[in-house]
C-alpha cells in the first residue's frame, strides 16, 4: 500500500514530563508512524510523520486534538516542502530572504545544511536553475559538487575556476543527458567566453535539467537571460552579514 509523508511543527509551552509520550501515544492508536523528531530552533518540536495514501483523516483528527492541549500550540502540519525536511534533520529552517522569498542565506558553518539543501533540490527531475552568490574560496563549487553525490546525479562542469579556468567549448554523448547537473561559472561564461562556449551554454539553457550558476548576478548583466531565470538563489558567506560584491570583477577579475 502506498504511505504518504507529514510534516508536523508544534511551540511548547510547558515542557511536563510525559509530554512528547502522550503525542506519541496518540498517534499510535491512530496508526501514524513517526519517522523523524528533533527539536527546530527555541522550544519548538518537528516531527516527519508516515500514514497510509488513504488515511488523511487521521491526521485531520489528530490535528483537530492536539489543537485542544494547552501546553502545545501546532504551527505546522502539512504535507512536507523542502525546508521541513532541512529543519527536522539538522534542526533548523535555512534562512530565507523575508522580501525575496526565493533567496536563501548560508554561512561556511553551515556547508553541512547547504549540501543537504542542494541535494534535495537536484533530487527533482526537469528543468530548474539555481544561483549561487558568493566571493572567491568560500566553498560554491565544492558545495555543488557534494550535493550532487548526496542527489546520486551526475555533475558536468562547463565553465569553472576551481582549480584552474575551465570553459568546455563541447560535451560528450554522455554528458549532454537531461540527469546530469551542469555547473556554470557566470563570469567565465560570459565575459570570458568563446563563441562556441557561448553557444554551448544557449544549447544547455535549453535542456530540461537542472544548471547551477555561479556569480548569477554578472551571468544575468551580460547575457540575454534575466532574474525570472532563477527558481532558486542561494547566498553563501563567510560569516554573516559579509557583503557580497564585484568590484575586483568590474577592475579586471582578480580573484574570481
Amino acid at each position: 500500500m502506498a504511505v504518504k509523508q507529514w510534516y508536523m511543527e508544534y511551540k511548547i509551552h510547558k515542557n511536563r514530563p510525559g509530554l512528547l509520550g502522550d503525542i506519541a501515544s496518540l498517534m499510535g492508536m491512530l496508526d501514524i508512524n513517526i519517522l523523524t523528531i528533533n527539536g527546530v530552533e527555541d522550544r519548538t518540536r518537528g516531527m516527519l510523520l508516515q500514514t497510509n495514501d488513504d488515511d488523511d483523516d487521521k491526521i485531520e483528527v489528530m490535528g483537530k486534538m492536539l489543537k485542544k492541549v494547552d501546553n502545545i500550540t501546532i504551527n505546522a502540519l502539512r504535507t512536507p516542502r523542502l525546508v521541513d525536511l532541512l529543519a527536522v534533520r539538522h534542526g533548523r529552517y535555512p534562512e530565507r530572504d523575508s522580501d525575496d522569498k526565493k533567496t536563501f542565506r548560508f554561512t561556511r558553518d553551515e556547508l553541512g545544511l547547504l549540501v543537504d539543501f542542494l541535494g534535495e533540490l537536484f533530487k527533482r527531475d526537469g528543468n530548474q536553475v539555481i544561483g549561487l552568490r558568493g566571493m572567491p574560496r568560500v566553498g560554491k563549487t565544492e558545495s555543488i559538487i557534494a550535493g550532487s553525490v548526496c542527489s546520486n546525479k551526475r555533475w558536468t562542469i562547463v565553465s569553472s575556476t576551481l582549480l584552474k579556468q575551465t570553459m568546455r567549448s563541447h560535451l560528450s554523448a554522455g554528458e549532454l543527458n537531461p540527469d546530469h547537473i551542469y555547473i556554470m561559472d557566470g563570469i567565465v561564461s560570459t565575459m570570458r567566453a568563446s563563441d562556441e562556449h557561448r553557444m554551448l551554454v544557449q544549447e544547455i539553457m535549453a535542456m530540461p535539467s537542472t544548471k547551477v550558476i555561479e556569480h548569477p548576478d554578472i551571468f544575468i548583466k551580460h547575457s540575454p537571460f534575466d532574474y525570472d531565470l532563477f527558481d532558486v538563489i542561494i547566498e553563501l558567506r563567510h560569516e554573516p552579514g559579509e557583503e557580497i560584491n564585484y568590484d575586483v570583477v568590474n577592475s579586471g577579475y582578480g580573484d574570481f
